[in-house]
């Protein structure tokens, strides 16, 4: 769970790019590409938070130590989101398992079906053996 100071954004791009000792330019640019999105004020005034601070961070990372480009970076925080997604989908259906395992048909094996689409998920989780 995240705190509020953590996600409020507070940082002007001089301050940022200082703490980060990077150009303000590499920030917008990274801006421009979509690999970040800044809080803005009502006058337009960029703002970061911590959570941005820590993201630029991976970014820079990923681009200083590992020389990936920045459309490999848009990719791979793209991939990033789908695992998290996949993984919170993993957990539901996990939970949704351990909830009916009283209704199984075999002994020690549970399965989930959900329809989403013209195919049948079916999720299937067998008890280890002891």
């Amino acid at each position: 769970m995240e705190t509020n100071s953590y996600i409020e954004p507070v940082f002007l791009i001089s301050a940022v790019a200082e703490i980060l000792d990077i150009h303000p330019q590499t920030l917008r640019q990274y801006e421009r590409e979509g690999l970040i999105t800044p809080s803005r004020t009502n006058g337009k005034i960029r703002l970061y938070s911590q959570k941005d601070i820590d993201h630029i961070k991976y970014v820079l990372t990923l681009t200083r130590t590992l020389g990936v480009n920045l459309a490999g970076v848009d990719m791979i925080l793209q991939l990033n989101e789908k695992i998290s997604l996949l993984e919170e989908e993993i957990h539901t259906y996990k939970t949704k398992i351990k909830n009916i395992n009283n209704l199984a048909v075999v002994p020690d094996t549970k399965a989930l079906v959900v329809q989403q689409t013209s195919f049948d998920i079916v999720i299937v989780e067998k008890k280890e053996e002891d």
